[in-house]
């Protein structure tokens, strides 16, 4: 259970893995394709390298080309498998990652989808969809690439689509009437951790919709990733010392992806060091009624269809 904040830093990590079954991790999965967005740095790239090293075909999914190919460069360096494959796609764009299914979903089998790519802009930035940049991303980015990507993953044998969301969203209670979060002052963080909570409902949503497929959601702990560095300096300059490594932070969603246990919990849930944590904190009220959660999944289809059918193809 979520006793307090200071799990989330490495000490709790390190507390928490004296209980963890490292037979767990023991595993080859050779033949299995694994999908990671937002790969080339951080818990992404973490990720990606245990997944190579168990033998996994991995397919980085990243923004930037160049910063792309030297992590992919790496990864195959690390552990000799040279079946890591690059692919150029920014999730903040509906189009582009519509674009990238389709093909995607020509040319090769999933077993296993990992969205971890996000972004937390601290000022109100429009794409150029019109878009708020941490909902495009965040929220709507998520949405795209796991829908439209359930056809494949419905085809394989023990399919599974991990989150990696934030301990942030304990402090919101999902707020449909402004996703775009146009109205009132602008906080980056909030809005961020309000992205990390529609993450939550989102899994628990598909969980019940998909049965033949394993959906979590994850909280890696705070790490020290270029993503913390960038976004939220003074934190990381206050607290570095006790940051997590980028591998303590992947160690669930590797667990989750890889293991055999993790599926022997139900589908839908929120981890944190290997164990289910709840969703809400004691007596917070962020509790939200099932008509705002289906009423996300209708706002989001939404813009999911708004943005497919000006797609080519």
């Amino acid at each position: 259970f979520l006793t307090g904040v200071s799990d989330l830093f490495r000490s709790g990590y390190e507390s928490a893995s004296k209980h963890f079954n490292p037979a767990d991790m023991e595993v080859n999965v050779a033949g299995r394709s694994f999908l990671i967005t937002g790969a080339n740095s951080g818990i992404g790239k973490a990720t990606a390298k245990e997944i190579a090293k168990r033998g996994g075909t991995v397919h980085l999914v990243c923004r930037n080309k160049e910063r792309a190919e030297v992590a992919r460069g790496e990864i195959v360096t690390e552990t000799g498998n040279q079946s890591i494959f690059l692919h150029i796609v920014d999730i903040s764009n509906p189009k582009e990652i519509w674009k990238f299914a389709e093909k995607f979903k020509n040319e090769h089998k999933l077993n296993v989808l990992i969205n971890n790519a996000g972004c937390m802009v601290n000022n109100r930035e429009l794409t150029e969809d019109g878009l708020e940049k941490n909902f495009a991303t965040n929220t709507l980015g998520t949405y795209i690439l796991t829908t439209a990507l359930l056809p494949l993953l419905e085809k394989e044998a023990d399919a599974r689509v991990i989150t990696v969301s934030s301990g942030g969203m304990l402090v919101q209670k999902l707020n449909v009437s402004d996703l775009q979060s146009g109205n009132g002052t602008f906080d980056g963080t909030m809005v961020y951790a309000q992205n990390k909570r529609q993450q939550v409902v989102l899994t628990e949503q598909w969980a019940k919709a998909h049965r033949n497929i394993h959906f979590s959601v994850m909280h890696p702990g705070w790490a020290d990733t270029p993503a913390v560095r960038s976004s939220m300096p003074d934190f990381y300059q206050k607290m570095k010392n006790s940051l997590r490594t980028e591998a303590q932070g992947a160690d669930t969603v590797v667990w989750l992806a890889v293991s055999a246990e993790a599926t022997k919990l139900p589908s839908g849930l929120f981890f944190q060091d290997r164990q289910p944590v709840p969703t809400h904190l004691p007596l917070a009220s962020t509790h939200s009624p099932p008509e705002d959660e289906e009423k996300l999944m209708e706002v989001l289809e939404e813009f999911s269809q708004k943005f497919k059918s000006t797609s080519p193809g």
